[in-house]
């Protein structure tokens, strides 16, 4: 049975959305629930980057659009987006790190949104992600990207475990997901 629930999908079709509206409903059940999750940031409606807020409300840039490495960083980019790997580990390290000491009977919810190319760039990242999936006081609802170009290495060891069910969004499917998903989180929990 699976113990890990995780989301796949475009760009844009609703992941994180889900996402926050599962961790929501979880929490309005009693579910202790944590964790991150990204955001666009736009100027002029424009996308100039990406986020990472955690579920308590802390906030601090994933990415920003640069042509510049900032002094004395390696420059790990996406595309236009250049990563801010200090204020993710700052934000996302603790959050997992923290998942596993349940202090319940019944595991609770670590929010990992997203396990992408971004954030790959942080082995401290990789690491916690295994752990926090390893760990048995710890259920683990998270997104992963679509296979696209060259695989990444933790997102298809993910996507194959037997403890995960992978959920696909799509624009058809994600207004009638949210019931499955918790279901499917609850009864991790069980």
């Amino acid at each position: 049975m699976a113990r890990h629930v995780f989301l796949t999908g475009q760009p844009g079709v609703g992941k994180t959305t889900l996402i926050q509206k599962a961790s929501e409903r979880l929490q309005s059940f009693g579910v202790p629930v944590d964790g991150f999750y990204t955001e666009e940031v736009r100027q002029g409606g424009k996308r100039t980057g990406f986020d990472v807020v955690t579920l308590s409300g802390a906030r601090g840039p994933l990415s920003r659009i640069g042509s510049e490495p900032q002094p004395g960083r390696r420059d790990c980019r996406v595309g236009q987006y250049v990563v801010d790997l200090t204020s993710f580990e700052q934000l996302a390290l603790p959050v997992l790190k923290n998942a596993g000491s349940s202090g319940g009977p019944r595991p609770r919810v670590c929010v990992i949104d997203e396990i992408g190319k971004m954030e790959l760039f942080s082995q401290p990242f990789i690491q916690a992600v295994l752990q926090t999936l390893s760990s048995p006081g710890t259920v683990v609802l998270g997104t992963i990207p679509i296979p696209k170009g060259k695989p990444l290495a933790l997102v298809e060891e993910i996507r194959n475990r037997p403890d995960v069910k992978v959920f696909g969004v799509t624009k058809e499917n994600r207004n009638y997901l949210l019931p499955d998903i918790v279901r499917c989180v609850q009864s991790s929990r069980m």
